[in-house]
């Protein structure tokens, strides 16, 4: 038993368990819940002072199964096995995460009469004694989709800039999605700042997840960026700015979203492995064993194996001129050959340190059948500008949201403070 684990009160259950997304495995009785994405709950001393003397609420740990706790909460083993069976039949038990808590009701004799939980972005399951067995309830809350405007300064990152003003981290890749052509994430300063309307999905009081980003702006360097989506009458979308110009360009900043730069292009650099001086025509970006790497725009993968010097290495040729190399792969993406088709922003392998390498890292280059191009001034092309009836319906969406996304309401648009580097 946990009683030592046991809080005693009198409120109904508040915490919720959260939503989460995991793998295609059903989950059983005898599946463990796993920690899933770190999340705050409510302190279990906080239902302690209003509990009834009958009432007691275990807390949800990482690694147990829903059968071991209602067990620990007083039921036989058999009793635990068919409730959670029937739990299973309301609700996706890969639902339920660490840090929630499950509330159990007695009887005078100290048997359980009822219990129940509130699922953060599902809704609420009961289970009541009828006589031998327990009828099961389920409610699952309204689901509703609101639109915000969500604007900040950065300090530290992006990523507490977002979460500070108390949203998830789903929202940063949403972001990044839509600046990655124009902005260099990996050179983040003191005083860069956003803005921007999302639709921010909802069930019952507990954000779910974010709809598309409807407008952003994004200062860097002093510099403003906006983009607008624009939804095409084939129901494909894109992101342009107030002239009609697409933000998508032939050539993203970065193979990866998120990670450092660790050795630039030069013609001079020496060797960690080789001991000498040599030319190294590409940027290394440092990231972890497994991090996606992505081709940076359309093509036809022309090599897709090993070398000694180069590792596991992909080649992705663009055009007539253009061609985009991928070194020290620890593997590539499933069903990725010579002759493969890839789209801009396709994970086409994962970051390793094979071949020449002491360390995890990818070494990008980009050739253009003369020689090598520094990809950090890579110039990229951008496609066509909308027109005509596009172009005056996209100049409606631009009426309804440049407004909004432009209001100085926390601040974001007036000058920053001395600026200093991020890293």
């Amino acid at each position: 038993m946990r009683a030592a684990k046991s809080y005693y009160a009198v409120v109904p259950l508040a915490v919720p368990v959260l939503l989460a997304t995991m793998g295609s495995r059903p989950a059983t009785t005898s599946d463990a819940i796993d920690l899933g994405p770190e999340m705050s709950f409510s302190s279990p001393s906080e239902v302690v002072e209003s509990l009834p003397a009958h009432s007691a609420v275990l807390p949800i740990e990482n690694g147990d199964t829903l059968d071991a706790i209602f067990v620990d909460g007083g039921l036989s083993k058999e009793d635990a096995a068919r409730l959670t069976s029937s739990f299973s039949s309301s609700i996706d038990l890969r639902k339920l995460r660490p840090g929630n808590l499950v509330r159990f009701d007695y009887d005078a004799d100290g048997a359980v009469a009822a219990l129940s939980m509130n699922i953060a972005g599902w809704g609420d399951i009961n289970a009541r004694r009828d006589g031998a067995l327990f009828e099961v309830s389920a409610e699952k809350a309204p689901e509703r989709v609101e639109e915000a405007v969500i604007q900040a300064s950065i300090e530290s990152s992006l990523y507490e800039a977002i979460c500070g003003g108390g949203e998830t981290p789903q929202l940063v890749p949403l972001l990044v999605d839509v600046f990655q052509w124009d902005v260099d994430f990996f050179n983040l300063k003191e005083g860069d700042a956003f803005s921007l309307i999302v639709n921010k999905k909802n069930v019952g009081k507990d954000l779910v997840g974010y709809g598309p980003i409807e407008a952003a702006r994004f200062r860097h360097n002093g510099t403003w960026s906006e983009a607008f989506r624009f939804q095409h009458a084939d129901g494909t979308a894109g992101y342009y700015g107030r002239n009609g110009a697409p933000l998508r360009k032939q050539f993203l900043k970065s193979p990866l979203r998120f990670t450092r730069i660790t050795s630039g292009f030069t013609n001079r650099r020496f060797h960690p492995v080789l001991k000498r001086f040599r030319p190294h025509h590409g940027v290394d970006y440092g990231a972890p064993t497994g991090t996606p790497v992505m081709s940076t725009a359309d093509g036809v993968v022309t090599f897709a194996g090993f070398e000694r010097g180069e590792g596991n290495y992909i080649t992705v040729k663009h055009n007539s001129r253009m061609t985009t190399h991928y070194l020290h792969l620890s593997r590539f993406a499933k069903g990725l050959r010579k002759g493969s088709r890839v789209q801009q922003g396709d994970v086409i392998g994962y970051v390793g340190s094979t071949g020449m390498s002491t360390g995890p890292h990818l070494d990008y280059r980009v050739s253009d059948g003369k020689g090598w191009i520094n990809p950090l001034k890579l110039k990229s092309i951008t496609p066509d500008t909308l027109g005509g009836d596009q172009l005056r319906r996209f100049r409606t969406t631009l009426a309804t949201y440049l407004p909004r996304v432009s209001r100085p309401e926390t601040g974001v648009l007036a000058e920053s403070k001395p600026r200093r580097a991020l890293f």
